[in-house]
């Protein structure tokens, strides 16, 4: 085979190219077929309707509701993390031309046009949009609502700690310190001073003194990975029998776990109510509630007691209690206790695990969500309720034609290539047996090729969302 030479490719460009002879990737599949879903379930004249309250009815054709909310989507199905690089990768794809609509002789949107829309369009009409794919959920039986789990994770701020200012006089961190060193007597004090003094201090990064100037929902805490940083708080209801979101709130990172339960609670409860209201009673109201031990206290189970929700939350070692000016806090307490040491509780506590650090990691490390590109909590939460959208069809994909993201329809695809290559590969095999002079032989060796399985990754068994490609 003769080595082929870049100068032998150079040509004139045609004029004309058919459509029909454009490359072709895994991708379009995917993108066509979910595109059939929402156009079955009349997602555009949907999201149109909602938003026709922030369009004008004469001007300059501005990005079509569906078009936007479809470029969100995309940003969890291809894991990018900005509205820029969304807008980036959009422009080179021919898969994602096609999901939004786009010909060939056409622009696609710019991030600034994005990021305009997302300002423009006000957060109750996101939550509609999440809603409504809860109701698509509900047609396939993936939504049951009467179980569910809480978790938190912490999501990086787009605000660096070196720009934070003092709550009361506006002071940089810099400037604070070259004050308490002048009233110390030091009159031209070095970096080197300077840090001395303040490891000197304790408690010196309390977020009831300092903020970010750009963001102030942005709070001073401990990420998962042990650095202090400006971040946010992102707390998820989801449905422990089918592994659906059914609810997401954006709260302060300071905010401890027991504080913010009764929020995402409370929003997975209107959501369950608003399923149930246009599917006639598809969902169930919530009875029970599963949580990590970061969730335990006397407050929230006597709360959830008190609401008629069984509680199922795993118990600290705080040593012996006691009870006696507490009456009702011990029956919570202690009920919970029993219902975590029967044969559903360790179930539950076990199946956690999975129906919740799962949807973390697939929204937050492949779907490129840990570090925000966007200020303020109603900026975030709106990003993050399509964000979540796009989780959820991902199940609904998976029940519909077996993957849930474009990356695992291409792993399908090369496991289904396996599967023949495997078959070619033994087919010379099988020959050269029935060839044999021994036909004690012969079946020995064809019992030995069928018996032998092919390296195939689409396992079944375990519960597999699919997502990760």
């Amino acid at each position: 085979m003769a080595m082929g030479r870049r100068t032998d490719r150079t040509r004139t460009p045609g004029l004309w190219i058919a459509t029909n002879e454009l490359p072709r990737t895994g991708g379009h599949p995917f993108y066509q077929r979910l595109n059939q879903v929402l156009d079955t379930h009349a997602f555009d004249a949907f999201v149109e309707a909602q938003c026709a309250l922030f369009y004008a009815r004469l001007g300059r054709p501005s990005l079509l509701p569906g078009t936007y909310f479809r470029l969100l989507l995309i940003g969890y199905f291809e894991g990018i993390d900005s509205e820029r690089g969304i807008a980036w990768r959009t422009a080179d794809s021919l898969a994602l031309r096609g999901f939004l609509g786009l010909g060939l002789e056409e622009a696609t949107p710019e991030h600034s046009t994005i990021s305009r829309t997302r300002r423009l369009i006000d957060l109750e009409t996101h939550r509609a949009v999440f809603t409504w794919i809860l109701q698509v959920l509900a047609t396939a039986d993936l939504i049951t609502g009467k179980t569910i789990g809480i978790d938190a994770t912490t999501l990086e701020a787009n605000a660096a700690l070196r720009s934070i200012v003092r709550r009361d006089s506006g002071e940089t961190y810099q400037e604070f310190l070259t004050r308490l060193a002048h009233a110390s007597g030091i009159e031209t004090p070095t970096r080197a001073v300077l840090a001395r003094l303040d490891r000197k201090r304790p408690k010196k990064g309390r977020n009831s003194e300092w903020q970010h100037p750009h963001d102030p929902d942005a709070r001073i805490t401990k990420m998962k990975d042990g650095r202090t940083h400006l971040a946010h708080k992102a707390e998820h209801a989801v449905d422990m029998d089918t592994g659906a979101v059914v609810a997401v709130t954006v709260q302060g990172a300071d905010q401890g776990d027991t504080t913010t339960i009764a929020d995402t609670l409370t929003a997975a409860a209107e959501a369950l109510d608003a399923v149930a209201a246009t599917t006639d009673g598809a969902t169930a109201v919530i009875e029970e509630a599963v949580a990590d031990k970061g969730y335990h206290s006397n407050q929230t189970l006597t709360d959830l007691a008190q609401l008629d929700v069984r509680t199922y939350i795993a118990e600290p070692d705080r040593g012996r209690r006691h009870w006696k000016t507490n009456a009702a806090a011990r029956e919570a307490v202690y009920a919970n206790r029993r219902r975590i040491r029967g044969t559903r509780g360790l179930a539950l506590l076990r199946r956690r695990s999975e129906r919740l650090e799962r949807p973390n990691a697939h929204l937050y490390e492949t779907g490129g969500m840990r570090r925000t590109h966007l200020r303020g909590h109603t900026n975030i939460l709106k990003r993050l309720l399509v964000h979540v959208c796009g989780f959820n069809l991902g199940l609904f994909m998976r029940r519909l034609v077996g993957v849930g993201t474009p990356r695992g329809l291409q792993g399908l695809s090369a496991a289904a290539l396996a599967i023949v290559v495997w078959l070619c590969g033994h087919v010379s095999d099988v020959w050269d047996a029935l060839g044999m002079r021994s036909s004690i032989t012969a079946r020995r060796t064809l019992r030995l090729v069928v018996r032998t399985p092919p390296c195939c990754t689409c396992t079944r068994g375990r519960f597999s969302h699919g997502l990760l490609g």
